[in-house]
């Protein structure tokens, strides 16, 4: 199997899911062939980012130069795990890939744009208007909304007072385990359907939203009170897996 990298950190519950995941899909992969054989397990490395030092470096979009620092933060990151010798990398959170295509830029390794992934993943199963949910940047994102249209998926989010609550319940989410996460996300959604008919599923965005869904996480698609969800980062593992066992 390649040799998978991972910039995590941001956050490090996020981090902890995708390593499991992978080395949880390889061992049972292996035991499905054999249950007698010790488990193939990918190499992997992993490079494990500062929050706070990212946050404080988030730019400007309109101004290219605010982005400087939040870039590179993350590029030599990926540098860093190329030199490891991974074969390639994943960025184990949603809002980097808003600048997706600067932070690579000069890497030697590829890595598996999340944005793709999501759309591509939204059109192959018919997904109908995706309402997006995640941070600030993700949910405002016109990259995001460019991947979607690609595919022929068109994409939307919450506005106003109902984005603010989507940032507030991720802030929440960072702090502590809330009961009624779920019931906050579902009402924002039905809002959001109440207010267009052609949306359908909801792809969450943001790696502490899935802390609201605790036996989900790992589920690329999934129903919680007739609403339909898609994992972003699931789909994420997907894609990385693929790619380390071809």
């Amino acid at each position: 199997m390649k040799k998978i990298g991972i910039v995590g950190g941001i956050g490090w519950q996020s981090t902890v899911d995708y390593y499991t995941d992978l080395c949880h899909r390889a061992e049972q992969q292996c035991l499905a062939a054999n249950a007698r054989r010790v488990p193939s397990i990918p190499e992997m490395s992993i490079e494990s980012l500062d929050m706070q030092k990212a946050i404080s470096y988030l730019g400007c979009d309109g101004d290219e130069s605010s982005w400087q620092q939040f870039d590179n933060y993350h590029r030599v990151a990926l540098m860093r795990l190329a030199a490891s010798g991974a074969d390639f990398a994943l960025l184990a959170s949603n809002t980097p890939h808003h600048r997706f295509a600067t932070i690579v830029r000069g890497v030697g390794i590829p890595v598996i744009d999340l944005y793709a992934v999501i759309a591509e993943h939204c059109a192959r199963i018919n997904a109908g208007r995706v309402l997006i949910l995640g941070t600030a940047f993700t949910m405002k994102s016109q990259r995001l909304r460019n991947a979607f249209a690609k595919v022929g998926v068109d994409a939307a989010a919450p506005q106003g007072a109902a984005a603010q609550e989507v940032v507030q319940l991720i802030a929440d989410l960072h702090v502590t385990r809330l009961a009624e996460a779920p019931e906050r996300i579902a009402r924002i959604a039905r809002i959001a359907f109440a207010q267009s008919t052609a949306l359908q599923t909801v792809c969450l965005a943001c790696t502490e939203l899935l802390l609201a869904f605790p036996k989900h996480r790992r589920t690329a698609a999934f129903e919680v009170d007739d609403i339909r969800y898609t994992n972003a980062s699931a789909l994420h593992m997907d894609a990385a897996f693929a790619l380390a066992v071809r």
